[in-house]
């Protein structure tokens, strides 16, 4: 069984407030915890950027990197106008 953690860290250049970043880590929270796994938003103060930190747990590291790749494409495909960029780690 491997565990894997990651931050997503999201560019939000549209946001004009708190308000606004959270209406979409909320939607991007939600769509995460449909694909199983457990999410935190780690945001900060500065509404034009976002953190939410996931741990999921796979039978080993390569379907880890597949559920990762994953993400990227939902990302990519739901939310072409945000720039995010994710980092992880598997023990």
């Amino acid at each position: 069984m491997t565990l894997t953690y990651a931050v997503l860290r999201l560019e939000l250049p549209f946001a004009e407030s708190k308000k606004g970043r959270r209406a979409v880590l909320n939607s991007i929270k939600e769509r995460l915890a449909r694909m199983n796994c457990s999410v935190l938003d780690l945001s900060g103060e500065y509404p034009k950027e976002g953190e939410i930190g996931i741990a999921f747990l796979s039978p080993d590291e390569q379907q880890a990197r597949q559920k990762i790749e994953k993400i990227e494409a939902m990302l990519e495909s739901r939310y072409p106008d945000i720039h995010a960029e994710i980092t992880y780690e598997s023990l």
